[in-house]
């Protein structure tokens, strides 16, 4: 399976995650405005984004840039929906990493979403969803995603479902090193 040929729905009891839509752009910008939030996204190598966006005009200008990268091939951007609200809560950007460094052809996973989400038991419930389906979806031989000391929930989660701290930074397209990422293989 080629996931920008045919991007899946990934669903379990709380949450369905799939491609983003338009009309998904008033709930993302709760998400993507919402500055307790922004500590825990994962900008590293994009170009000086942090994906802070205020206004609904600055979401839809992000939600098409997300849309041209799928046609692209370059991510996939997917929408997280919490089911007992019938709402996006946030999002799981995928993508291969094609680097010299450790990471070379390992899936990235970010997981973005809204502060009041930001708990060890949700997170986990994402990860446990999504991280199974990686390799198969991207073609890669395993998966890092980043986070930072002081998100103390988003590391008991990744912790609990398999992820170690990786020894290696990450090397950005501008020489630039990150730490904080976590492998699964």
């Amino acid at each position: 399976m080629n996931i920008y040929e045919s991007c899946p729905t990934l669903e379990n009891e709380k949450f369905i995650i799939r491609l983003f839509q338009d009309s998904d752009c008033d709930d993302l910008l709760k998400v993507y405005s919402d500055k307790n939030a922004l500590p825990f996204f994962n900008s590293d190598n994009c170009d000086g984004d942090n994906f802070y966006y205020s206004s609904k005009e600055k979401m839809t200008e992000a939600i098409d840039f997300w849309r041209m990268s799928y046609e692209n091939g370059w991510f996939a951007r997917l929408s997280i929906i919490d089911k007992t609200i019938c709402s996006v809560i946030g999002t799981v950007e995928l993508c291969v990493r094609v680097s010299e460094d450790a990471f070379h052809n390992m899936g990235i996973l970010r997981v973005d979403v809204r502060s009041d989400y930001e708990q060890n038991d949700v997170l986990y419930d994402i990860f446990e969803l999504v991280t199974p389906r990686i390799e198969e979806l991207l073609g890669c031989k395993g998966v890092l995603t980043k986070a930072p000391l002081y998100a103390v929930e988003r590391i008991k989660a990744i912790q609990k479902a398999g992820f170690t701290k990786s020894e290696h930074l990450l090397i950005g397209k501008n020489g630039y090193a990150y730490d904080g990422y976590w492998i699964k293989k």
